[in-house]
């Protein structure tokens, strides 16, 4: 077998972030990343644990990652797995790597008895959109992700009545 898909652990933190500074330069992205590798790990290790990672390895050598975490779908009146991040180094597409990744993901979502599993992409990304496609996703027409960071999320948070 050359591919091998495993959890992450605490040893794997520079790794993971590694993949996500690679994931952020092909989303040319790379100015917005604030990872760390304390960060990640109170957050992916610690308690509560609040995401999960895995690693993917081809010919034991690490191509790709996957962080995802659980949220809650009040219409399906389950949990949902919401994917984070997919990435696989551009020189290992193309042998079945990413749809490996979201078997297993597809296999931990219903193990979890979700009800979904949902994640974003950029609307340029025209490859991954096409894959996402063959898998049988489908966009949620109508539905625009919406996000507070920064300023707005502290004053919003401060904000009295």
């Amino acid at each position: 077998m050359t591919l091998s898909l495993r959890d992450a652990t605490p040893a794997d933190l520079p790794l993971v972030l590694h993949f996500i500074r690679a994931l952020a330069d092909y989303e040319r992205l790379s100015h917005e990343v604030r990872a760390d590798e304390a960060t990640l790990g109170k957050f992916l290790f610690g308690e509560p644990r609040r995401a999960e990672a895995l690693i993917a390895r081809w010919k034991d050598e690490p191509v790709g990652f996957a962080v995802w975490y659980y949220s809650f779908s009040t219409f399906v009146g389950r949990p949902s797995l919401y994917i984070e991040d997919v990435f696989v180094k551009p020189e290992a597409r193309g042998r079945g790597i990413g749809k490996a990744i979201f078997r297993n993901l597809a296999a931990r979502a219903l193990a979890q008895g979700c009800g979904r599993m949902e994640w974003s992409v950029l609307d340029w990304n025209a490859p991954s959109i096409a894959f996402y496609r063959s898998l049988g996703a489908k966009p949620r027409d109508g539905w625009t992700l919406q996000q507070l960071t920064g300023e707005a999320l502290n004053a919003l948070a401060a904000r009295q009545g």
